[in-house]
């Protein structure tokens, strides 16, 4: 049996061991030169004047050498080259050539995990990422901007950002829910000319009748701009498309234009009447959730549910993230879909009860937008609560789905 309290007990104990004394080494020898610099330059200004360096490398060193342990300097410190060039620099300034040599054997032994035993600093960044927090939040948004760079060259298309609301209110029907769409694609750029760009909205769950989504004063969405919310969009409006599929429907944008020149706001709002079931049967267990998409290369991706205070009771809102490149789009109902979900350091916050002050730093006028929509459909602005999940760079063709527990049907027992 492992003990967990042990490192040498678990798989990968070895190479852990490795990394921790290695960290250990770069953070003590590394720390003694410096120490030894004359003047004892405490900033990264002073301390490249000193030793002639540049100042960004300069900031790393003092970083890494002042971090609290052994793995969280291993994470701040450069590579191996940049570590030599400051000890030749330093050695210069007539240190101690015995601080000097246990640095530069400690930056071997560094060069020597990455090549013999990782392969790259990549592979030891991916590793220490697992036990630092803030090495895997560097860590992801290194790579998910990296992806997403790539992504936008090969689509030819990409987004400052993405924004997904969903607004979720009692219907009419005691059994259903009304779930009102407003999306967005803010600062779209077609890369080349041609490049398609496309928006979805989909049901998941237990079917229904047919879907028919409407426009806010209640007409049917049939095409050209009918869901297209002029007020917050860019002119002159592209022409948009209307396809619908089964439960799906798909907004196509039709443009030639391309370049920094043609970049625009595109915003659109879907009612969805009786779209959702608001309870369960006893022993079901089933959630309530919205979810959405990360359908082309974007910056940043705003996904708010704005939910009725009498929809979910009792439960706030949960977000799982999941890979849809195998399975397509998943139902969080589905236990099968489990195995897709990613696990990534995003959150959730609670953003209050009330949309009077709702804001964004991606989506402009987002407040004016979201209480324009409540307005025009006659709710009240005070009986919501608010959800946010802010991601940067998100992976293209993930879905985010904030997650409810539901009540049950009235007179059933909840499932234990």
């Amino acid at each position: 049996m492992q003990d967990a309290a042990n490192p040498c007990s678990r798989p990968g104990a070895d190479i852990e061991v490795r990394i921790l004394r290695t960290g250990s080494a770069l953070k003590d020898s590394i720390g003694r030169v410096l120490q030894a610099v004359p003047g004892s330059p405490q900033g990264p200004q002073a301390l490249s004047r000193q030793i002639k360096i540049d100042k960004v490398l300069a900031s790393r060193v003092l970083r890494a050498v002042r971090s609290s342990d052994e793995m969280s300097a291993l994470h701040r410190f450069p590579g191996p080259e940049p570590l030599r060039r400051v000890l030749r620099e330093a050695s210069k300034l007539g240190i101690d050539d015995a601080l000097i040599a246990d640095a530069q054997a400690a930056v071997d032994e560094f060069a020597k995990l990455i090549q013999d035993e990782l392969g790259d600093r990549g592979a030891l960044d991916a590793i220490v990422s697992t036990w630092i927090p803030e090495a895997r939040r560097d860590f992801e948004v290194k790579w998910k901007q990296s992806a997403y760079k790539a992504m936008s060259q090969l689509k030819g298309v990409r987004a400052e950002a993405i924004m997904a609301t969903a607004i979720v209110k009692p219907s009419d029907d005691t059994h259903r829910l009304d779930l009102v769409w407003v999306s967005g694609l803010i600062g779209l750029q077609r890369l080349r000319p041609g490049a398609s760009v496309k928006l979805a909205t989909r049901r998941m769950g237990p079917r229904l009748e047919g879907r028919h989504p409407a426009t806010l004063d209640g007409r049917a969405i049939e095409g050209l701009h009918d869901a297209v919310l002029e007020e917050f969009s860019t002119k002159p409006l592209p022409e948009v498309q209307v396809h619908q599929l089964g439960d799906v429907v798909h907004y196509t944008l039709q443009s030639s234009g391309f370049g920094p020149a043609d970049a625009r706001d595109i915003v659109l709002a879907e009612v969805n009447y009786g779209e959702m079931p608001r309870q369960y049967d006893a022993g079901d267990g089933r959630k309530g959730f919205v979810f959405a998409e990360a359908s082309l290369p974007a910056k940043q991706i705003q996904f708010d549910a704005i939910v009725h205070q009498e929809v979910f009771k009792g439960s706030d809102a949960q977000l799982r993230i999941y890979d849809t490149a195998l399975d397509g789009v998943a139902d969080v109902n589905d236990r099968s879909r489990d195995l897709d979900q990613l696990d990534l350091l995003e959150s959730v916050d609670a953003l209050g009860t009330s949309v009077e002050r709702i804001g964004s730093t991606c989506v402009p006028r987002y407040g004016s937008m979201i209480r324009h929509v409540i307005d025009r459909l006659g709710w009240n602005r005070h009986a919501f609560r608010i959800y946010r999940c802010k991601i940067d760079y998100p992976i293209y063709g993930s879905q985010l789905a904030l997650c409810f527990n539901l009540p049950p049907t009235p007179g059933t027992a909840q499932p234990q």
